[in-house]
């Protein structure tokens, strides 16, 4: 008996070493296959943006349903934000699918999460921020004891100042506020603040009905003037569960993208309709030109430009050290669908590689 126990026991160890070894053979060649997550069409797609003109495609897209005809039984679900740290927190909270959103939360959002929650998916829009200032205010040294405003605390024009200040050695001397767009248009009429940096057409609008000049166009700090503005990103895991739905939302930005760069008229008579539905007030037609002058609308992210950005936030005091946005990027979805349009395809600059 004790015998037939003693078998027993070396029978079960031998099995036992059998199955390690076997498992560590599948780890050692990486054979382990991988479950698919694909569950088909969403039932919804929740989707931020904002009420800029640098959102422009973003409003195209809604206003002439290009996004809903492209998802088909998915119903979208549009969903305004006023900046981007808002959309950062539904991203991450689940109660949003995906966003057009400034680089500056984008990078956030994905550094919050470790890399895990985000992906960046397409550009949409380059350019199209100004630093705005008082007539009285003709250089940087001027800003001294000055208050000057962005849109909302880690926003990209918020991070965008911080930086250049740093630069001019200024931080400290400058009083830096946030406030939403519209409140900003009124405390500048009311002389609450000195200077303002800002997107689209909110910098446009204090030039023409307030008054104020450019100290600084964004662009200029920026190789050929081209950095992004506004970006579009997904949950990682609505990317991974429905890339059919993730691939349709993006044939419809192609599509606006497409409409708004071929027709500018019409984009602009779109876009000011949509904003006097969202804010209850349409531009001037020379704020909506100077705006539209100051942007590209353009399905690029300008990849190349992302670890920079990242960089800039420590340089801003927003983070102790840069964001790693390496594997933020997964552009495969967007460079098929703009190969299916004849078009070229976008260049992910490394980012997409951990």
């Amino acid at each position: 008996m004790r015998n037939n126990f003693r078998r027993t026991r070396l029978l079960a160890a031998a099995v036992a070493l059998m199955t390690v070894a076997a498992g560590c053979s599948r780890a050692d060649s990486n054979e382990q296959p991988v479950a698919s997550t694909d569950k088909g069409p969403a039932t919804e797609l929740r989707l931020g943006y904002f009420p800029n003109v640098t959102h422009a495609a973003a409003l195209v897209g809604l206003d002439q349903g290009l996004f809903t005809k492209e998802l088909g039984s998915t119903k979208l679900v549009p969903t305004k934000f006023n900046a981007g740290p808002e959309a950062v927190g539904a991203l991450l909270g689940g109660s949003l699918d995906a966003s057009f959103i400034g680089s500056g939360p984008a990078i956030n959002a994905y550094a919050k999460s470790n890399g895990e929650a985000v992906r960046l998916i397409a550009g949409t829009t380059s350019g199209g921020a100004q630093l705005v200032v008082k007539p009285t205010i003709t250089k940087p040294e001027d800003l001294a004891g000055k208050t000057v405003v962005t849109p909302q605390l880690g926003n990209t024009q918020d991070v965008s100042l911080k930086k250049w200040l740093a630069e001019k050695n200024l931080t400290g001397k400058v009083k830096v506020t946030n406030l939403e767009n519209a409140q900003t248009l009124d405390a500048f009429k009311k002389g609450d603040v000195d200077a303002a940096w800002l997107p689209e057409p909110w910098s446009s609008r204090l030039v023409l009905d307030a008054g104020a000049k450019v100290l600084l166009d964004e662009a200029e700090l920026w190789p050929d003037g081209k950095f992004p503005t506004t970006v579009l990103i997904v949950r990682t895991k609505f990317l991974q569960e429905h890339p059919q739905s993730v691939k349709a939302l993006l044939t419809g930005l192609v599509g606006a993208i497409d409409y708004s760069t071929k027709d500018e008229a019409a984009a602009k008579k779109v876009v000011n309709a949509q904003l006097l539905e969202l804010t209850g007030k349409a531009l001037k037609p020379e704020v909506i030109d100077r705006a539209f002058a100051n942007i590209k609308i353009t399905a690029d992210p300008i990849a190349g430009q992302f670890p920079q950005l990242a960089k800039d936030q420590v340089t801003a005091a927003i983070a102790k050290e840069a964001p790693d946005v390496s594997g933020f990027a997964d552009f495969g979805p967007l460079n098929e669908v703009l190969t299916k349009a004849g078009q070229p395809t976008v260049d992910a600059a490394g980012l997409d590689k951990k």
